[in-house]
């Protein structure tokens, strides 16, 4: 997308520079994430070996092996949660600041722990020294390995550059000279072999306007408002001020770490599941009472990428619940205005007396996600997997952008308003949440989940 006086310039063929791409796309997308950890890796590997070899035996008090691999982990871990790996769209000055924060202070802490609490100065020492010297093995690696990528055409992100065409050339240009910054100017319009939509870069002086704003959404995975470059004065916005990245994000994908968010989905499902199966069994009998019939049942809803996701749940209805609730329609005016806006009736005929209430209330019907979420279809937090009925009266770009996430147990709706809000509400709360997901945000909404159920806050 263009406005009328700006032109968008790209000075190579995106498509050319990735023959990997067309193999296994998802693979060569993450290529630069796991060469990198690689790098650091092997550097911690030859310093160790380096160690090994010149410390003398019973220098220390204890063994030398468990202390260091602990350091490693700990400082690998602390670099991912900084964006380092590949760390695209970040000031070099920015790499070192982030690096050294998620490796001195930690090596400082080690060796404090091993001096005071281990009593063994000679430990603390090596701590310190292996943590210094992997940093500066590792340096050297990481530029190895990025040229590497580079030259190979799997580094950064494809990126059309939009401005004035004097400006947009000059800001390629600089990228294109500057690739560490992992940005790939294409030409517009261009796409990628991946197939999927690139990053746009906006360079001007103002914002855009909404109506470019909506267009660029929609063609573009992420849009940047473009701060200014060492030689290029541009948008007035101070990298300082935006934790040193190129640019603020106006409208962005979400970049929460897919690895750990599976890991605390599995530390939070396994665990729950283990608490929850009595409750269920329980449930299950109190159900078979009520209702004679099947007491799990699977429904198909949209999930990541638009596949087919088929969500457990405790009955909680009587078997004949469609042919209530049609009735019910047909023959009261209120209930239907209700069921119009929100798609669920506080007073619903379907539900079962007793067990099929109190499940929905404490939203121990939903319990059986669980198995949902180890299987790898569902997270424990996002957008609620909805029926056919209620997405369809969603837009379809808001659609699309749902897709673009896994569905969640809970999310940032269920302790909001819950079922108190209507679908505009509901809209606009997985809107928000989906542009600024991160696993702090996973978090809080989790721990209040909890707040919320206990009330029966709107359930």
């Amino acid at each position: 997308m263009k406005a009328p006086d700006a032109q968008v310039t790209g000075l190579q063929d995106h498509d050319a520079l990735l023959p990997g791409a067309q193999l296994a796309p998802q693979l060569w997308r993450r290529l630069p994430q796991m060469a990198l950890i690689a790098a650091d890796l092997a550097g911690y590997l030859l310093v160790y070996e380096l160690f090994i070899t010149i410390v003398p035996q019973g220098l220390t008090t204890v063994p030398v092996t468990e202390p260091v691999m602990l350091l490693a982990a700990a400082t690998m871990a602390l670099q991912a949660l900084a964006s380092l790996y590949p760390g695209y769209r970040l000031h070099p000055h920015e790499h070192l600041r982030r690096r050294l924060l998620a490796t001195i202070p930690l090596a400082g802490a080690a060796a404090l722990v091993a001096g005071l609490l281990a009593q063994d100065a000679w430990l603390a020492g090596i701590l310190l020294g292996f943590q210094l010297a992997a940093l500066i093995v590792q340096w050297g690696l990481r530029h190895l390995v990025r040229g590497r990528l580079m030259r190979s055409g799997a580094w950064g992100d494809a990126v059309e550059v939009i401005g004035a065409p004097a400006l947009a050339r000059s800001v390629s240009d600089y990228f294109t000279r500057n690739w560490q910054y992992g940005i790939n100017p294409i030409p517009a319009h261009h796409g990628t072999a991946e197939g999927h939509r690139p990053v746009a870069l906006y360079a001007g002086h103002h914002m855009p306007a909404t109506a470019e704003l909506d267009a660029l959404r929609r063609s573009h995975a992420e849009v940047i408002l473009l701060a200014d470059l060492p030689n290029l004065r541009i948008s007035g916005l101070c990298p300082g001020a935006l934790n040193g990245r190129i640019g603020m994000t106006i409208i962005g994908r979400n970049r929460a770490g897919r690895p750990l968010q599976r890991v605390m989905d599995l530390a939070i499902a396994i665990p729950a599941l283990a608490v929850a199966g009595p409750i269920m069994l329980l449930a299950a009998i109190a159900i078979r009472i009520a209702d004679p019939g099947p007491v799990i049942y699977r429904q198909a809803r949209e999930g990541l990428g638009g596949r087919t996701v088929h969500v457990l749940k405790l009955r909680t209805m009587y078997r004949d619940a469609e042919q209530r609730l049609n009735h019910l329609l047909e023959t009261d005016l209120a209930a239907r205005e209700e069921w119009a806006r929100h798609f669920k009736l506080r007073n619903d005929p379907r539900i079962l007396p007793g067990v099929g209430r109190f499940l929905r209330a404490t939203s121990c019907d939903e319990l059986p996600q669980l198995f949902n979420v180890i299987a790898g279809n569902m997270s424990i937090v996002g957008p609620r997997p909805f029926p056919d009925y209620h997405l369809a009266a969603m837009d379809g770009a808001f659609r699309q952008k749902r897709c673009s996430v896994m569905p969640g147990l809970t999310g940032l709706w269920q302790i909001s308003d819950r079922s108190n809000a209507d679908v505009e509400l509901q809209q606009q709360l997985d809107n928000f949440y989906i542009d600024n997901r991160s696993l702090w945000f996973d978090g809080y909404i989790v721990f209040n989940t909890f707040a919320a159920v206990f009330r029966k806050t709107g359930a």
